[in-house]
């Protein structure tokens, strides 16, 4: 990346931990039906957009002094008919422990009382893919698939 990578990371998670993972406050919708969260901090502005709700599509996008520098996209769903108590609290408990090394989603696994969250990663910040799962009781109940890399 010709950003700092450290400094980047660093703005990453935080803008993560502010918006959807810290339930942030939703911004203007930026196209028909879309929920947005938006974080921005000096010259680094940070924006999540979605479409949908039990299955949904978005994508994540950083910005440096106006000019974009670095993407994902995600689509994800249930696959279960109703969506558990305490799932949704969970996810963001997941997405808020974001790891420096894996910048992405959340952490390699995390095991709670009800569910259990699993990411994998290929690649680095210029270019990867990745998925999570969410599993109860050992049955997968979620996924989600991304990708992505600098815009540079």
């Amino acid at each position: 990346m010709n950003i700092n990578e450290l400094e980047f990371v660093k703005f990453l998670i935080k803008a993560k931990q502010n918006t959807y993972a810290g339930s942030g406050v939703m911004t203007q919708s930026s196209r028909v039906a879309s929920k947005d969260l938006a974080f921005q901090e000096g010259n680094w502005r940070y924006l999540d957009t979605y479409l949908g709700d039990f299955h949904f599509i978005g994508e994540e996008a950083v910005w440096y002094d106006q000019k974009p520098v670095w993407g994902m996209n995600y689509y994800g769903k249930m696959l279960v008919e109703k969506t558990p108590p305490g799932f949704s609290d969970f996810l963001k408990s997941a997405l808020l422990q974001v790891p420096s090394e894996m910048p992405f989603r959340g952490p390699e696994e995390l095991i709670g009382k009800d569910f259990t969250y699993m990411c994998s990663v290929e690649g680095g910040l210029d270019c990867f893919r990745g998925k999570e799962f969410i599993t109860m009781q050992g049955k997968r109940i979620y996924q989600l698939y991304f990708h992505g890399g600098e815009l540079i």
